[in-house]
């Protein structure tokens, strides 16, 4: 079963239009919404609420989407039981809808916060220990927990909620896939790369999940996708530019003071072109059909859609009417070859 989300943008837009904007995702017919959470914009002009008081929101004010991070680091800014404790009671809010997507951070958002940005292989072995902290709370029982970054005394969470809450890992290279496949329940990307990229982290991704006793075709594959959907190109590329062009910049994972001025100037060096190659922008729902089912194709089946605006509204109105439902029939058309395959 394909699911077809939206990523919400804190980082562009305050915290109560962004919330008007996930209630219109689930009118528009989204299944899904990640929201990042950073502590910092990638641009000085941007915005940066506090996720996850805004996730509890959306709970309460959405009844059929599902909702999760994309991603939070439960590592530098947060003690890891402390996200198991944030994540329970919005499962209690979003009963059955509630997801957790998890990474090792970006200095723009830790470092600035904690003064603190180890190196990647000590930021994954932080990770490795806080998803095993955050499943051994989730069960209810009291955890004395003594690894070699975390510590709980008789920890509980005494507020739970009635369903499992899968964990998602996130890797946007082939060589943190089968950690990823090790340590979570499915895997979270972001797309624009070439075909052999994702093919790379999908086969490390299941290797690691096998590697663990794990069933990798069981197992979700989510990818956030930018898109378009706009008359004007130029202004569609000016806003992405804008707001995220400081995602184009590996800076943001290697130099520890990344601040939003920072952010800003990397992104002014990027092109319209770079930002097309990675990007569907388009007036026609047929380009975004072809782009989101390549990745289709490729084995993700959880996609989410970013849009920069400038119409949010619009975007999820025309989306929700021209793009999710011809997604989803073609999904459908795929199942059902493959199911009188078989017979």
């Amino acid at each position: 079963m394909i699911k077809l989300g939206w990523k919400a943008g804190p980082e562009q837009y305050p915290p109560v239009e962004l919330l008007d904007y996930a209630v219109m995702a689930e009118q528009a017919g989204f299944d899904s919404i990640d929201v990042s959470d950073h502590f910092h914009p990638w641009a000085e002009e941007g915005q940066a609420c506090f996720s996850w008081t805004w996730l509890g929101a959306a709970a309460v004010t959405t009844s059929k989407i599902q909702l999760g991070t994309g991603v939070t680091c439960p590592i530098l800014r947060y003690h890891p039981a402390i996200i198991a404790q944030a994540t329970a009671t919005l499962a209690c809010f979003a009963q059955g809808r509630t997801f957790l997507g998890v990474g090792t951070g970006e200095a723009l958002n830790e470092y600035s916060a904690t003064g603190q940005w180890p190196d990647y292989q000590t930021r994954q072995d932080q990770l490795a220990e806080a998803i095993e902290l955050i499943r051994a709370l989730w069960t209810g029982d009291k955890i004395s927990y003594e690894g070699m970054f975390y510590e709980t005394k008789q920890a509980k969470l005494y507020t739970l909620p009635d369903a499992e809450i899968p964990l998602y890992v996130s890797t946007l290279v082939p060589e943190s896939a089968h950690f990823a496949g090790m340590y979570g329940d499915g895997l979270m990307t972001v797309g624009g790369q070439e075909p052999d990229v994702y093919r790379q982290i999908i086969e490390n991704f299941e290797a690691g999940a096998r590697e663990a006793g794990k069933d990798p075709a069981k197992m979700p594959k989510l990818i956030e996708l930018g898109v378009a959907y706009a008359d004007n190109e130029q202004e569609a590329i000016e806003a992405r530019k804008r707001y995220w062009a400081g995602t184009f910049v590996p800076a943001m994972f290697t130099q520890k003071l990344y601040t939003p001025k920072m952010s800003e100037d990397n992104g002014a060096v990027v092109g319209s072109e770079t930002v097309k190659a990675k990007c569907c922008i388009s007036a026609d729902p047929d380009e975004h059909i072809k782009f989101a089912r390549q990745y289709m194709e490729l084995g993700f089946d959880q996609l989410f859609f970013h849009s920069a605006g400038p119409d949010q509204q619009a975007f999820l109105e025309r989306y929700g009417k021209d793009v999710l439902p011809e997604l989803r029939k073609a999904k459908a058309a795929k199942s059902k070859k493959a199911a009188l395959g078989k017979k």
